[in-house]
């Protein structure tokens, strides 16, 4: 691709992804938080193991959705000030804006702004069926071990358009035995050859990739990363192997979550479903609205179409987004008065 033909590819893919919006929202502060007794003190030593250390993408779309993420991983930490967020944000972004907008409204977080070039992984990116999954952000956690600190071992990723209501470090202490590399909740229940094309199952080359593994489906939204096998492993080389193959053969259809489903179904270490309750954005296809999945919840995920903040603001609620208001840190304009 020339030069010239990616720079206006970026572009696009900035505007579709509302990078180049200015953030017009005003949020509260956050209420402080502090460790219970029982927690190590580790002061601001990022490299401390005791510390959690959580990933998220920051943009000004989403901003409103991971403030809500951030104060709900706070509020139910045993800990919260032993766990740091190293937010990614675009290369692109207002990088101190939307710095100066998590100190304001979180004075006592300890956070670290990571920039992720989109020119990285832009010339990789094939359209899908939904245009908000091409932004190159989106992308990001591919890139996870090349933007955190190196003395980091361990990180949990979360999407922006989720809560959680339970520790964080129970999930951030699951086990990953002696050799894998990730953990997420699997769904094996899942239909997981739509997720690839008649192109890819009729090529023997590349079905047989699941040949000798239980391949189910895990969502991408949260897992659980051992950043030093990452690296050791070399899996964002080998993620944008199968990138580039889909630019030439179009094997399948659902922006980052695929090359995952390629390179680690069948080999993740699984987590309780209750670490990820999904798909509360409603129905993909009529938009309708979804219930809890039957068991226990620690983690409530509004991935999909639908975002509470955007139908609560729509006055056209789901029911479940009641659960996600009570985090919402958007500060409400007062009305005008002629009195004041």
């Amino acid at each position: 691709m020339k030069a010239a033909q990616l720079s206006y590819l970026v572009l696009f893919l900035l505007l579709q992804c509302g990078g180049a919006n200015t953030l017009k929202q005003q949020f509260k502060e956050a209420p402080q938080f502090y460790n219970s007794p029982k927690c190590p003190y580790i002061e601001k030593d990022i490299c401390s193991e005791e510390a959690v250390h959580v990933a998220m993408t920051l943009d000004t779309t989403y901003i409103r959705g991971s403030m809500a993420a951030i104060l709900s991983v706070l509020q139910h930490s045993s800990c919260p000030e032993n766990t740091y967020f190293h937010l990614v944000c675009s290369s692109n972004a207002n990088a101190s804006l939307l710095g100066a907008t998590m100190s304001t409204s979180f004075p006592y977080l300890k956070f670290q702004l990571h920039s992720f070039q989109d020119d990285i992984v832009s010339g990789l990116i094939s359209t899908s069926i939904r245009s908000a999954l091409d932004c190159p952000l989106n992308y990001a956690r591919s890139y996870l071990a090349n933007l955190i600190p190196l003395c980091v071992k361990r990180v949990v990723y979360l999407d922006s358009d989720l809560i959680l209501v339970d520790d964080i470090a129970k999930l951030a202490t699951t086990s990953l035995g002696p050799h894998h590399v990730l953990a997420a909740p699997e769904y094996c229940n899942a239909n997981f050859t739509s997720y690839f094309t008649t192109t890819f199952w009729s090529n023997p080359s590349l079905s047989l990739t699941f040949s000798d593994r239980k391949a189910c489906y895990f969502n991408t939204g949260v897992m659980v990363i051992d950043l030093e096998r990452w690296r050791q492993g070399d899996y964002t080389a080998k993620i944008e192997e199968w990138m580039e193959l889909q630019k030439r053969m179009r094997i399948y259809q659902l922006g980052s979550l695929p090359p995952f489903l390629l390179v680690f179904a069948g080999n993740i270490v699984p987590v309780d479903h209750r670490w990820n309750q999904h798909g509360l954005g409603g129905d993909n296809y009529r938009g309708l609205c979804r219930d809890l999945h039957p068991g226990p919840v620690s983690l409530l995920h509004w991935s999909g179409k639908g975002k509470p903040w955007v139908r609560l603001d729509a006055n056209r609620p789901c029911p479940l987004d009641a659960l996600w208001s009570p985090y919402d840190l958007l500060r409400i304009p007062t009305p005008f008065s002629l009195d004041s």
